[in-house]
């Protein structure tokens, strides 16, 4: 794998009026690596996401997305950068298709070349058959797939993933992470994927534990356990946060 940082924060720090959310928060993600933002709810990841993706100006730290810097040259660095919100933004009226076209719009993708990576897309996720449905008829594991999908058209070089799973049942979850890992590795897109579910992470991730808006610990998984001095992920998440996260697998 390659150590080329996609991903870059240095020094982040954000608050809403006296309550602060992140505290000098710096952490990385790079090429071909699944990166998991391990936080309870509260802990500041949102915010971190709306940050990263310029939703928010932070006043103080610098965000960094294929060497771009996020304030500076937001088009530069954003156009790098594919997003699956925790709240699903498919236009429900639509078909998939029409979803799929509208975003190529968007980023300048010709028509031509737009149909032939929504056809590339569609057929990874097993969702080709599906091009015609509105959005409105399909599942929630569905859903969830059309939406990666439509991030992927523009060829990002960074994908950021805020909850993806939720209320999704075991089996759409499994196939969704496995998905994801395969994308890292096939494509060496980079990954940051936001989450309080200690069961979506594999054993080869990187590891973010974030906590009252502060990365408690960074690293690969074996390099978080072996900081803690623990065995498995829980255990060291407990540790950092005083939390203990639930598991759904």
């Amino acid at each position: 794998m390659s150590h080329n940082a996609i991903l870059t924060l240095d020094n982040m720090s954000y608050a809403y009026g006296a309550k602060k959310a992140l505290d000098r928060v710096s952490c990385k993600v790079e090429e071909g690596h699944c990166a998991i933002l391990l936080g309870p709810n509260g802990a500041g990841k949102s915010t971190l996401f709306s940050l990263i993706t310029h939703l928010y100006d932070a006043p103080s730290g610098t965000i960094h997305i294929g060497g771009h810097d996020v304030r500076r040259q937001p088009l530069k660095a954003l156009g790098l950068l594919g997003v699956v919100f925790q709240q699903s933004t498919l236009d429900l009226d639509l078909t998939v298709r029409q979803n799929l076209l509208y975003h190529a719009a968007l980023h300048g993708i010709k028509h031509r070349e737009a149909e032939h990576r929504i056809k590339e897309e569609l057929t990874r996720f097993g969702m080709l058959e599906r091009a015609h449905e509105k959005a409105r008829q399909l599942n929630g594991g569905h859903r969830r797939r059309v939406e990666i999908a439509r991030a992927l058209l523009h060829h990002p070089k960074l994908l950021l993933l805020d909850e993806p799973t939720v209320g999704l049942d075991v089996p759409s979850r499994k196939a969704l992470v496995d998905h994801i890992h395969a994308l890292c590795r096939d494509r060496q897109l980079a990954v940051l994927w936001a989450t309080h579910l200690i069961d979506e992470i594999a054993p080869q991730d990187d590891l973010i534990v974030l906590h009252q808006g502060q990365v408690k610990a960074s690293g690969e998984v074996s390099e978080v356990l072996e900081q803690t001095g623990q065995e498995t992920i829980e255990a060291a998440f407990t540790q950092l946060t005083g939390r203990k996260e639930r598991t759904l697998w």
